[in-house]
C-alpha cells in the first residue's frame, strides 16, 4: 500500500475504533470477543483498504457481521479462558460506576437472549442507525425481513426482564 492509503488506514482506526467497538460489543455480548472480532475485521480490511470505493465504514461493518456470523456458527473456537491476572490496578480508588455497568450489563443480556440474526439486524439498525434498505444489503436479506425480525427482536427486548428490573426497557 502507499504511504497516503497507510496514512488514511491509520486515520480511520483511529476515528472508528471505538464505535466499531461498541457494535461488535453489542453483537457479541461480551468486551474481550468484541475486540477481538474488531481487530479481526480491520486486519481483514487493511489488504484491500487501497481498492475500496465508496464508504470504508460501510465496508469493515460488513466484514465484522461476517466475521461474527461465521464465528456463531462455529461450536467451538479452540479458546480457554485463563486464570485472571491481578495487577496493581486493583488496588487503585476507581469512581462508581455502578449504575451505569448494572444498565450496560442489562442490555447485552437481554442482547444475548436473542438470536444471532435478530441480534444483528437490531444492532445495525439502532446502534449503527442504518435503514431498512441499508441493513438488508449488508446482511443479504430483502428489506421485509429486517422489519419483521426487527419487530421480534425489539419485541423480545421489552419483555426482557432484566430491562424491566432496571428502568431501561420498561414503559
Amino acid at each position: 500500500m502507499t504511504r497516503s492509503a497507510d496514512a488514511d488506514f491509520e486515520r480511520f482506526v483511529q476515528a472508528q475504533s471505538t464505535p466499531l467497538l461498541r457494535f461488535a460489543e453489542m453483537l457479541c455480548g461480551d468486551r474481550h470477543a468484541a475486540e477481538d472480532l474488531v481487530q479481526q475485521a480491520l486486519m481483514r480490511s487493511y489488504p484491500k483498504w487501497h481498492r475500496l470505493d465508496g464508504d470504508p465504514l460501510r465496508y469493515v461493518r460488513r466484514v465484522l457481521v461476517n466475521r461474527f456470523l461465521t464465528q456463531t456458527r462455529r461450536r467451538w473456537n479452540n479458546e480457554v479462558p485463563s486464570d485472571p491476572v491481578l495487577n496493581d490496578w486493583d488496588q487503585r480508588a476507581v469512581a462508581d460506576f455502578a449504575a451505569e455497568v448494572q444498565t450496560r450489563e442489562a442490555v447485552l443480556s437481554a442482547l444475548n437472549s436473542l438470536t444471532v440474526r435478530e441480534r444483528a439486524v437490531v444492532a445495525l439498525r439502532y446502534s449503527q442507525d442504518l435503514s431498512e434498505a441499508e441493513t438488508a444489503e449488508l446482511l443479504g436479506m430483502a428489506p421485509g425481513t429486517v422489519k419483521s425480525t426487527a419487530s421480534r427482536g425489539l419485541a423480545k427486548l421489552r419483555l426482557a426482564p432484566d430491562l424491566i428490573d432496571s428502568g431501561v426497557g420498561g414503559n
